[in-house]
């Protein structure tokens, strides 16, 4: 009797597929079978790309004359420690009476490429093979996608890009590193007075050592720049004061002059000072000039991607992008949240169709059972198709991250930080079935009088000086999707935030019976000081969300929707190119703060890199690289394309850094850098 095989990931996901599918045969070693199916599992890669030193023994050792080292046929081997389980896998692949496989490994390139190499490797033909693509571990998602499974030739382009990404990485890393440490090591390892230096580089891994050495040089040469503004404390009836703010107008006594900082500060504190004795000497009368009133409307931001959830657990929780991805990865497998290592924020429009179910399983027992119960009592949920939530075409593998409203009762064993990062999670799916935050805005501005006239330079007569001041005024009126997306985790506000509270609407309401001509009486004017600030230091959370939008650190989530897909790295990898940088020590990683710093050793490898194959700190040029990659999958530039141009990028740059010799200008540069490390 003919048997099907269904291949994971790894054991979890296994046991996973062996309850939905019913199997209740027998645990064997490597693997569950029963009358009609087996289930086996992969842990991790159990193939990798062969080191040099196979192709021929003579590349163990380092030298530039085997210099650029560029296989025409790669070569794999079976990992050591996972021998045994592989060699299960292959029997069982090989086996006469399977004759259907099911390739159930995470639905991802990576996932693709650890199965088409245990495949390559186990030598597996005459078999039909389906390709099941799920979105998380529930068991009605995997008889769906065991149903659904399309045949695996047609991921045949996401496994090019699979190998493609493999042999880029290896070539890069091996030719790069090899040469620069041939070349400059030693410059390295003396200077820091080491036994050895091995210079590692990667294609991503460099780029991201470069962001943060930039930023940190943008600080070290930032600065401080004071500046001075000018505060009017405006009287409105007898109950009512408010502060104005000074800002430029062609009928100010400042207009473009060289004493001007931006438009509403002046450079010197002396000028803030003979601006406010000249109001003062006219009266202090304040005349509104104009009066805006309008209604502002804030929508639930889109659902969370793994950048997205990575960047706020660092803000909210102090965690690192690793430990995020390990807790949402946990809470998958868990059956709590969809596929974690996702680029998308919206859904599909399949799974708009049944969004009933993931709130429903919501209603009880969550931090937003109360607004899961409440969405399900309206209309919100059934139209959300039609919103900007839901778009298939931004969606290339998974969509969002969100509950799946199953799996629930897992999450009293799981630690205090997997429940916040859950919770997290299910405020921010919720909210998108409630309508916007709505404020209402008040804008208002004012003219006060600045000396006589005076006679310009050209002999024309100039009319008083006029200086504008200006008050800006916002209210929550419906509070809309916020009440479910609150949470107690976020930073309270600061003393200095404390001391400035808001006018309250009532007297907001007052104010906007103000109109054009009204005389109001400014009480007091104030000078208060400003300085300019340095860029921020990345933190674990930004430094991702850099990566993701090919280093424009984009807070505005709108414009990083807009150049999406020209990334570095993948949702999949962001985290662990960290991890190595701080392992290998080029950066370092204040755990309590999550700010990211280089170290001088990481700041050294900069340097080389940069006099020497620079387009590697490039982040534009990195995520050519990555867009490339998706073009092969989806079909648009074939494989013999995409090598052809890595391997001409590995040859030049190799041959370049062998015909070139910048020691001397890096030993200078060295010793700048050893300043700012003592």
């Amino acid at each position: 009797m003919s048997k099907s095989l269904f291949i994971t990931e790894k054991p979890s996901v296994a046991r996973e597929f062996a309850k939905a599918l019913k199997i209740n045969g027998r645990n064997q070693d490597g693997y569950i079978e029963s009358d009609n199916a087996v289930v086996t599992w992969c842990v991790g890669h159990l193939v990798t790309m062969s080191y040099p030193e196979s192709y021929d023994p003579e590349l163990k050792k380092w030298s530039m004359s085997t210099l650029p080292f560029i296989p025409k046929v790669f070569k794999y081997e079976v990992i050591d420690g996972v021998r045994k389980q592989f060699n299960i896998v292959k029997k069982l692949l090989n086996r006469e009476d399977i004759d259907t496989i099911y390739v159930c490994t995470d639905s991802g390139r990576e996932g693709e490429y650890i199965y088409r190499l245990v495949e390559q490797m186990a030598g597996v033909k005459g078999k039909q093979r389906k390709r099941v693509w799920i979105d998380s571990q529930t068991e009605e998602e995997i008889l769906k996608g065991i149903k659904t499974a399309k045949d695996l030739s047609e991921y045949d382009n996401l496994s090019s890009a699979a190998y493609l990404r493999a042999k880029e990485d290896y070539l890069m890393g091996i030719n790069f590193s090899r040469i620069l440490t041939l070349k400059y090591g030693r410059s390295i390892s003396n200077y820091l007075k080491l036994d050895r230096f091995v210079l590692s580089v990667g294609r991503v891994m460099t780029c991201v050592l470069g962001m943060v050495v930039r930023r940190e040089r943008e600080i070290r040469s930032f600065v401080e720049t004071p500046f001075y503004r000018v505060i009017g404390n405006i009287e409105y009836m007898e109950n009512i004061t408010f502060d104005g703010e000074w800002k430029v107008n062609p009928r100010s006594k400042y207009f473009e002059s060289p004493y001007l900082y931006k438009e509403n500060g002046l450079k010197e504190k002396k000028y803030a000072e003979e601006l406010t004795a000249g109001i003062k000497a006219d009266g202090m009368e304040a005349v509104v000039c104009s009066v805006e009133r309008k209604t502002e409307k804030k929508n639930p931001p889109l659902l969370f991607n793994l950048a997205e959830l990575q960047n706020e657990c660092s803000r909210l929780f102090k965690i690192s992008p690793d430990e995020t991805l390990r807790i949402v990865q946990e809470l998958y497998e868990k059956k709590c949240v969809t596929y974690p290592r996702t680029d998308a924020r919206v859904l599909s429009t399949a799974v708009a169709k049944e969004i009933y179910k993931n709130i429903k399983g919501l209603t009880a027992g969550t931090p937003v059972a109360a607004f899961a119960t409440e969405v399900l009592s309206g209309e919100s949920y059934k139209t959300i198709a039609e919103t900007r939530y839901v778009d298939d075409k931004q969606i290339t593998d998974h969509y969002a991250i969100i509950p799946t409203g199953q799996g629930l009762s897992a999450l009293g064993n799981l630690p205090a930080v997997s429940v916040k990062v859950f919770e997290i999670i299910a405020r921010r799916f919720i909210s998108i079935f409630y309508p916007p935050a709505v404020y209402q805005k008040l804008s208002l501005q004012f003219m006060m009088k600045n000396g006589k006239k005076e006679i310009r330079p050209d002999g024309s007569e100039q009319a008083e000086w006029e200086e504008l001041f200006t008050a800006n005024f916002k209210v929550m009126t419906e509070e809309g999707y916020l009440k479910a997306a609150k949470h107690p985790y976020a930073k309270k506000k600061s003393e200095k935030e404390e001391e400035e509270p808001a006018l309250d609407a009532a007297s907001i309401e007052l104010l906007k019976k103000l109109k054009k001509g009204d005389k109001l009486t400014c009480r007091e004017l104030s000078v208060k000081e400003g300085k300019t600030s340095p860029p921020k230091r990345y933190n674990s959370g930004s430094m991702v969300l850099a990566m993701e939008s090919a280093g424009q650190l984009i807070e505005d989530e709108e414009l990083r929707a807009q150049i999406k897909g020209s990334g570095i790295g993948t949702s999949a990898t962001r985290a662990e190119i960290l991890k190595k940088l701080i392992n290998i020590k080029y950066i370092a990683l204040n755990k309590k703060t999550q700010i990211i710093t280089p170290t001088q050793m990481g700041e050294m490898v900069y340097e080389v890199v940069n006099s020497s194959i620079s387009h590697l700190l490039n982040p534009e040029l990195t995520a050519s690289w990555e867009k490339g990659l998706t073009y092969v999958a989806e079909g648009k530039i074939t494989e013999e394309e995409y090598m052809t141009k890595l391997d001409g990028f590995v040859t030049r740059r190799t041959l370049g850094v062998m015909n070139s010799d910048r020691q001397y200008e890096l030993r200078k540069n060295y010793d700048v850098i050893a300043k700012f490390y003592k």
